[in-house]
This record gives C-alpha cells, sequence and structure tokens, in this order.
C-alpha cells in the first residue's frame, strides 16, 4: 500500500506529463507576453479531494457519490477507477457516458461537484522542498517558490515556468530576477488551482 506522500508524489508526476503533454516540448510564453487578464471566467476544473456526485439517468444503481482520490481518479460501478482530474464535470460526464454504451444503451450522466477539494499548486524542479501547497488567492509565483524553500544551487534563475492546465495547454515562462525586482507583469500574475511550477 503506497503511503500518501508517495501518492502525491505519484499525481504531481501525472500532473506534469499531462502539462508537458498539451503545451509541447520547448514550446512557452513569456510571462510579458501571456494574454491572460486572470479575470476570465474558465469552467470548473476538477480537483483531488472533490466530491462528485455522479447521476446515470434511470440507472440508480450506477449513480454514486464519490471522492476524487490523491492519485486523482474515483472508482465506479461497472467502470472502477476512473481519472477525474484535469477534466470539467461535463467532460468527465461524456467520458462516462462513452464508456457506459458497453453495459447500455444510450447512457445520459451528470457529473456535479458537490464539494470543493481544498485548491492547491504545485512546485517541482530545483526547490528545497518540492510538493504541493494551499492556494491562497494573492499566491504568485515567488510566493510559491518561498513556501517550497527557495531555489537549490543547481537552479537555472531564467528557466522558472508556470504549466497551467487548460485545455490548450501553455507554459508561462518567468525569470527569477523579474520576481524579486518587481519588473514587468511577473510579480502580478496570480496562481490558480492546479498550476504546477517548475524550475529547471
Amino acid at each position: 500500500m503506497k503511503r500518501p506522500r508517495e501518492s502525491a508524489e505519484l499525481f504531481i508526476l501525472a500532473a506534469i506529463t499531462f502539462a508537458v503533454a498539451c503545451s509541447g516540448p520547448g514550446k512557452y510564453v513569456w510571462v510579458d507576453d501571456y494574454a491572460d487578464s486572470g479575470q476570465v471566467e474558465t469552467p470548473y476544473v476538477i480537483v483531488p479531494g472533490d466530491i462528485l456526485q455522479v447521476r446515470v439517468f434511470n440507472q440508480d444503481q450506477l449513480s454514486t457519490r464519490a471522492r476524487v482520490r490523491s492519485d486523482g481518479k474515483i472508482t465506479l460501478p461497472l467502470l472502477n477507477d476512473v481519472t477525474a482530474i484535469g477534466l470539467t464535470p461535463v467532460d468527465l460526464g461524456k467520458q462516462l457516458s462513452d464508456r457506459l454504451r458497453d453495459f447500455i444503451k444510450d447512457p445520459l450522466v451528470t457529473v456535479s461537484v458537490e464539494e470543493s477539494g481544498p485548491p492547491n499548486i504545485y512546485v517541482i524542479g530545483e526547490v528545497v522542498k518540492p510538493g504541493a501547497y494551499p492556494l491562497d488567492r494573492a499566491s504568485g509565483v515567488l510566493s510559491a517558490l518561498v513556501n517550497a524553500g527557495g531555489l537549490t544551487q543547481d537552479a537555472s534563475t531564467d528557466r522558472i515556468f508556470v504549466l497551467r492546465q487548460a485545455r490548450s495547454g501553455v507554459r508561462i515562462r518567468f525569470t527569477y530576477e523579474a520576481l524579486v525586482r518587481l519588473a514587468g507583469r511577473a510579480p502580478a500574475f496570480r496562481l490558480r488551482p492546479g498550476d504546477i511550477v517548475v524550475v529547471e
């Protein structure tokens, strides 16, 4: 049986793989060129700790309530373990409908978030204490680095990235100098739940 820390590390690794796959190797945008005001409403994305209500129309025995585990999955009747993190409730409902077609005719699945898990961000790479950290409303990249114990001696101070898990996938690049000297847009950039800060 995996210990909670090992499960969290596996989740972080899976999240990084997802974000990198979305953005493609080597592609990034500098924070000063990133076209996002931070005010745009985006669909809610499922995170570990969320409690989901999964309803299958006219199939009460398949409807259930499930908590998203630290590995990002939920367990459902017939389908067993299903990955939920990184998806919106609507997208998860469509995916479940597709998978249930093997068992029932024309399934209609709705997914709703009954209770939200605590919002987290992840800091990995060349930092002293990599891991998951609670997201404060005012959290920026510098505060995330401070929470993670700062940069290691091997860190590249001009290769700090935020991997944003949106459908388009994006890597946003920062320099440490811009963060500490309050230069450009870097200090005002706000992290969102599920963001991954990577120091290379």
